[in-house]
């Protein structure tokens, strides 16, 4: 077993964050902040778990997925649905500062755990409430999934070819992004309490679909202001040209990008056409998104000219904008990312060690980096049970056996 990375290292040091999510969201807000260096406690339901862990791929019945999503927490078991379960949990509440769950709206009232009984216990906690729809609202009570909110959000119809179905992304990036505002939320909520600790308590409502919806910024207001509804571009953007997606000569793929005056004139010198940026249909970025379908057919015809070796010497020479688009084989060896520690190995009691993204953003006074893969079900129970409630063996072991935890 590789030893595990213990130390509480990071910005976040010293803070303490009760994880009662499930899959994906709320437990990555929680793992953004194990990150960066809070103490993350991550309670599941005993014998079943956090659903997460049935997600594949596998190796010898592990979860990989698991192992990244839930890094550098510590593992315990609760039930909160029966009374034993619950007066457990608020002995153990008073010592977080953080708590983030993402159950159904009412949830855990009527388990009894109402925002003022756990204000009572802990007068300044920050709550996170992870739902699909928020705590209110015709479709509160809505189940709600990455494809959900992506596609009730406006994302999914945004994305995808014009002639095709709408398209999803290749992973839930819904999920992801809700738990990157959720972390926002939780510090954001934090700062005026780290000004003022007797401040009450801070109960945040985040919608994942309100999430997507946010990152739509500009379409209501085109909606609103000229009538008109986005739809899917393929890989062409219609706000800036030319961009897209084009097809080396030896069969690989790279993408450009260049609505900057100057970065379209060096992309044009990289195809050696610089008298392409003196032509007034592409003398600013608004023409060239109405002259966009003749100004692609230049660099399409270019690129399938070329290969890929070739096209990428070009562009750096010409300081252009392109990039090749890889595949994770192609990340995780690009020298750039060898450089800069982008893809690290991570401790892990089963795989000694395993390969997932570092630590994001680098902090220079204050480094962080990811302490262990995502572990097994309970498996620090006695730790926490006996140090934070100083539970005897023999209590712990009927609690465990009454199914408690």
């Amino acid at each position: 077993m590789t030893e595990e990375r213990n130390a509480m290292t990071g910005p976040l040091a010293g803070l303490k964050v009760l994880d009662i999510a499930t899959v994906l969201a709320g437990p990555f807000a929680a793992t953004l902040l194990a990150d960066y260096g809070a103490d993350v406690l991550k309670l599941e339901l005993p014998r079943k778990g956090d659903g997460m862990r049935a997600f594949p791929p596998f190796k010898d019945g592990r979860s990989i997925w698991w192992k990244a999503a839930q890094r550098g927490k510590r593992f315990g078991t609760l039930d909160l649905r029966i009374p034993e379960g619950v007066d457990l949990f608020k002995r153990l509440l008073p010592q977080f500062d953080v708590l983030i769950e993402n159950f159904r709206p009412g949830t855990l009232d009527r388990w009894g755990l109402t925002k003022e009984v756990l204000w009572s216990l802990k007068p300044n906690l920050v709550i996170l409430r992870v739902t699909g729809f928020g705590q209110y609202g015709p479709y509160s009570e809505r189940p709600g999934f990455a494809r959900i909110f992506e596609a009730m959000g406006g994302l999914t119809t945004v994305t995808g070819h014009p002639e095709s179905e709408p398209m999803h992304a290749g992973v839930p990036l819904g999920d992801s992004i809700g738990g990157l505002f959720g972390a926002i939320g939780i510090l954001t909520a934090l700062w005026p309490r780290a000004r003022d600790p007797a401040r009450p308590g801070e109960e945040i409502d985040l919608s994942l679909t309100e999430c997507i919806t946010r990152l739509l910024d500009f379409m209501p207001g085109v909606y609103q202001q000229l009538g008109t509804v986005p739809t899917r571009n393929g890989n062409r953007s219609p706000y800036s040209a030319p961009s897209a997606v084009y097809r080396t000569r030896d069969g690989h793929w790279v993408s450009m990008a260049g609505s900057i005056d100057s970065m379209f004139a060096n992309n044009c010198r990289a195809i050696g056409r610089p008298e392409l940026a003196q032509d007034p249909r592409f003398a600013n970025n608004a023409s060239r998104v109405v002259h966009e379908q003749e100004l692609n057919r230049v660099f399409i015809d270019w690129c399938a000219g070329h290969d890929l070796d070739d096209v990428l010497a070009a562009f750096d020479q010409a300081g252009g904008t392109l990039a090749p688009i890889y595949t994770i084989d192609q990340v995780v060896k690009d020298p750039h990312v060898m450089a800069r520690r982008s893809i690290v190995d991570v401790p892990d009691r089963d795989f000694g060690m395993l390969q997932m993204p570092n630590v994001v953003p680098r902090f220079s006074r204050d480094p962080a980096e990811p302490r262990h893969a995502g572990a097994e079900l309970g498996q620090d129970n006695e730790a926490i049970y006996a140090d934070l409630l100083g539970l005897p063996p023999d209590s712990i072991e009927r609690l465990r056996a009454a199914g408690v935890i």
